[in-house]
């Protein structure tokens, strides 16, 4: 368990829960999902001194439940955010996008959807946040709250977040980030999948990468879609909460609408892209089949050319090869060859024929 105490510019991590709450800034108190079981009694009276009102048990399940989706709720002393951020399984290394395309990187770019719930109980001035064991983002901002407190941020973002609210949803900003940095890697492997699909002279065998795909999108959307539902909920939410009487504070107030509706945008784009990504991959296949089929009526075309050609050869060699005495050409010399002109007359004209019709031709 990591406990910061956030005062205006100030940032400092406590060794234990305090006693009570300072009389400026509010508090952060990250846990993974084992602690926050071992200690939920503690953090209740802890929340009980600090707010006033404990958490609900019901939300409490919810904070500890790993196959929660993402969803809202809230109570008149928190609001309760439930959102599920991506988990690489454990053992699986996501591969870059310099790895070579093929049904393995693919295989490991799918394995790297796993999702996990992160939980927030968002206080007027506490925020206890529920992490995964393996959960990298309460680390990340604690590196994150450092650096902007000592002035060493990269971005050029050097304000520590004013509020509970706001670091919740910076926290949830970063979580869709690696969803956005994870489409342009599907991207580039089921595109690669796809040229592969379409290439005439390549024997297409990995029919279980394309279809564990597109099963893997259909999950990925419905998450996306809980995410959505989750946000716009805060959304609206926050529009009841009371109208502050400080400008100072109205200004914040906003600030966590524009942060908030900058979430949700990120993730109708994720959304979107993840849409587009199976609507390819259905479309893949279709065109695959529509392709497989437009080659094998060429070859049927083809074959039935060849077949209308040596008809009427097969019918000349028919009638001279019949056991009568007094056919035309039989006691000749150049009966033989006649007959060989004839047919090979017959078969260039129909040759000829056919390929102005061009049912011989190599394009459609």
């Amino acid at each position: 368990m990591r406990l910061f105490l956030l005062n205006g510019e100030q940032l400092s991590e406590l060794a234990q829960l305090p006693q009570d709450l300072p009389a400026t800034g509010y508090l952060w108190v990250g846990l993974s999902r084992e602690e926050f079981s071992l200690r939920s009694l503690e953090l209740q009276l802890a929340l009980q001194r600090w707010c006033g009102a404990p958490l609900v048990d019901l939300h409490i399940s919810d904070l500890l439940n790993a196959q929660l989706p993402s969803h809202f709720d809230y109570t008149s002393w928190y609001d309760l955010m439930v959102f599920r951020r991506l988990a690489t399984t454990p053992g699986t290394e996501t591969p870059d996008e310099e790895s070579p395309v093929s049904a393995a990187a693919i295989e490991r770019s799918l394995q790297a959807i796993d999702t996990s719930p992160v939980g927030f109980a968002v206080f007027d001035r506490v925020l206890l946040s529920v992490h995964p064991g393996d959960c990298q983002v309460r680390d990340f901002f604690a590196a994150r709250l450092g650096q902007m407190h000592e002035g060493r941020d990269l971005r050029g973002s050097n304000r520590l977040p004013t509020s509970p609210a706001e670091l919740m949803l910076r926290m949830l900003n970063h979580m869709v980030d690696s969803y956005l940095d994870l489409r342009r890697l599907l991207t580039r492997q089921l595109t690669g999948l796809q040229r592969q699909l379409f290439d005439p002279h390549s024997n297409f065998r990995e029919w279980p990468a394309l279809l564990t795909a597109r099963d893997t999108l259909h999950r990925l959307e419905d998450i996306c879609e809980d995410q959505r539902s989750a946000v716009q909920e805060w959304l609206d939410a926050l529009a009841e909460w009371p109208p502050e009487n400080d400008a100072r504070a109205d200004r914040e107030r906003e600030l966590l609408r524009v942060r908030s509706r900058d979430v949700l945008e990120h993730v109708e784009r994720v959304l979107s892209h993840v849409r587009r990504l199976e609507s390819s991959a259905e479309s893949a296949v279709q065109m695959h089949f529509s392709a497989l089929g437009h080659r094998t009526n060429n070859i049927m075309r083809t074959l039935t050319v060849l077949t209308a050609i040596f008809l009427p050869l097969n019918l000349i060699t028919g009638i001279f090869g019949m056991n009568f005495d007094t056919l035309p050409l039989i006691h000749k010399a150049t009966g033989f060859w006649i007959a060989v002109g004839v047919m090979c007359g017959v078969g260039l004209g129909l040759g000829l024929f056919f390929w102005r019709k061009r049912y011989l031709s190599s394009q459609s």
